[in-house]
């Protein structure tokens, strides 16, 4: 049965946008607006990994993240994928109930920062 990431109660919070710090950057605006818009496929592909328990997929897409997310001016997006991912590695050699927890909290809040990329 796949796993619902939303079901914890902690997860639901209001969504502020993030800005890139590029934002002003007319050199950059074009490729932080392609990362934008990519976004929502991204975090797509990251749900079905977590819905398909397939965590070795979604540790790749964090690393991902990880890099892309300063790269495009939003550290807190490479911050919480690198958490993610350290504990997706943590997690893949056995999963007990409390790193399961740690790790659905800290899909969340990737996947809500994931959610809130805007260009301005």
């Amino acid at each position: 049965m796949p796993i619902d990431p939303f079901a914890s109660p902690d997860s639901p919070r209001p969504r502020v946008p993030l800005k890139s710090e590029f934002a002003s950057d007319p050199e950059m605006l074009e490729i932080v607006e392609l990362f934008v818009q990519e976004m929502p496929g991204r975090l797509e592909q990251m749900h079905n990994s977590w819905n398909n328990n397939d965590l070795q997929a979604l540790k790749r897409a964090a690393h991902q993240l990880k890099g892309a997310g300063g790269g495009y001016g939003y550290p807190a997006v490479s911050s919480a994928a690198a958490a993610l991912e350290q504990a997706l590695k943590s997690v893949l050699g056995g999963q007990s109930a409390a790193e399961m927890d740690s790790l659905r909290r800290q899909f969340n809040e990737l996947s809500e920062l994931c959610r809130s990329v805007t260009v301005k």
